[in-house]
């Protein structure tokens, strides 16, 4: 009698699990077979493009994209709005009450879109949608957004989670990007030798930012207005050295092995972007002459490989 009662519970435990997997194939089956589109983002919905300072206009493209098993028989409408609140959630969540860092607003007199209504056409996957941007005077130490989210549509779902995004706009010129660039340092310190790391931003098409000497890198405004340059290149190579802040500087010219200049080397394998500085520069009563060679090994054919 009791084995025929554990054979009966073994019957119904066996038959449940097949009902629960019938389930779960039709869900799957639903959900591979759903159309949904969503606006193409990463990390936090941001969206990252590149804007070139030596251009004084330049169009990024931001996408949509419609997933699913089976291509879509019908046109997706789609309209965006612009919401600033994304970009106050945003702050709050990473930042809370560190109001410097704060990311801001692009401000609308420097850039355009022509349109926010997109259509996917159906039996296509994406549309992408055109900003222009005029980069000149962006800061690489902000972080600037362009906030994005799905208004209204006619067809077909929306992904909740990427209904939104936060388009940034981030600047670069031919010698680094805002995020900061990463060259070799070789040279001397007094007659000291020295080696390792300096971290040079972009300014504008020509300028960038540097530490003076072997000054520690920190991701401060207030450190940059105490301890750092700005190389100003012009069209022939000759860099032309001053105070980011209030830092003193003296741009020593007659420097034969380090006069100056920046250039783009080729040893028969490799490129690289190449600093020659020298200069002099005091901190608290402390005069540093620096004779410094700055390197970045590059792909001239792909410069977003910096």
């Amino acid at each position: 009698m009791k084995k025929i009662k554990n054979n009966f519970l073994l019957a119904i435990i066996i038959l449940l699990a097949g009902l629960l997997s019938c389930d779960n194939d039709e869900i799957f089956k639903t959900e591979q077979y759903k159309n949904v589109f969503a606006l193409v983002s990463e990390t936090d919905n941001i969206y990252s493009k590149y804007y070139d300072l030596r251009e004084s206009e330049s169009v990024g493209y931001l996408s949509i994209s419609c997933g699913g098993t089976n291509p879509t028989t019908k046109d997706t409408n789609i309209s965006l709005i612009e919401d600033p609140s994304l970009i106050d959630t945003y702050n709050k969540v990473n930042y809370d009450v560190e109001y410097n860092k704060y990311a801001h607003q692009l401000s609308k007199s420097m850039y355009n879109i022509d349109s926010y209504k997109l259509r996917i056409k159906a039996g296509e996957i994406k549309v992408s949608l055109p900003i222009r941007i005029r980069p000149e005077g962006l800061s690489p130490d902000s972080t600037y957004f362009i906030p994005l989210r799905i208004d209204l549509h006619d067809s077909y779902e929306a992904n909740p989670e990427k209904s939104y995004v936060l388009f940034e706009i981030r600047i670069k010129n031919f010698y680094a990007k805002a995020e900061g660039t990463t060259y070799n340092l070789t040279g001397k310190e007094q007659a000291r030798s020295i080696f390792g790391t300096k971290i040079v931003h972009p300014l504008s098409a020509d300028k960038v930012r540097i530490m003076a000497g072997t000054e520690a890198y920190m991701s401060d405004i207030e450190v940059y207005k105490k301890h750092a340059l700005i190389l100003d290149i012009n069209g022939e190579g000759k860099v032309h050295i001053t105070p980011y802040g209030d830092i003193q500087v003296d741009q020593i010219d007659d420097d034969i092995e380090y006069p100056n200049i920046f250039k783009v080397d080729y040893d028969g394998y490799r490129y690289y972007k190449t600093f020659l500085l020298r200069y002099d520069f005091t901190i608290n009563n402390q005069t540093y002459q620096m004779r410094e060679e700055l390197r970045l090994q590059f792909d001239p054919e792909n410069e977003d490989e910096m």
